[in-house]
């Protein structure tokens, strides 16, 4: 069972940009309605992508730095890294095929 699992300001170097594996990383916070809702469609991802890509999760409210770093204004916001580089950036809430399409064109 493949979980999203918590990355932090401490742990992004490692967790993002030296990963094997494109990552997504949902950028929430925990007052953030929209973020509630787009936290198990990336769950149902992290599932199907099982092997393929990472998926990690970082409280915006906790990390200051990262979210700075790329601008982040509007949560929830998913980023989505390939060789440590930024090849996608889906804000707000999105359906899941959607994300599903976004994803499959950053990996392509």
């Amino acid at each position: 069972m493949t979980e999203v699992r918590e990355v932090t300001d401490a742990s992004w170097e490692n967790d993002v940009v030296k990963s094997e594996l494109p990552v997504l990383v949902d950028f929430w916070a925990p007052w953030c309605g929209p973020c509630r809702m787009v936290a198990p469609i990336v769950e149902e991802l992290a599932q199907e992508y099982s092997g393929k890509v990472n998926f990690l999760k970082i409280n915006t409210d906790e990390n200051p730095m990262v979210p700075a770093k790329f601008g982040i204004r509007s949560i929830p916001s998913l980023l989505i890294f390939k060789g440590g580089e930024l090849k996608g950036t889906i804000v707000g809430f999105r359906p899941k095929s959607d994300l599903k399409k976004r994803l499959d064109e950053a990996l392509a």
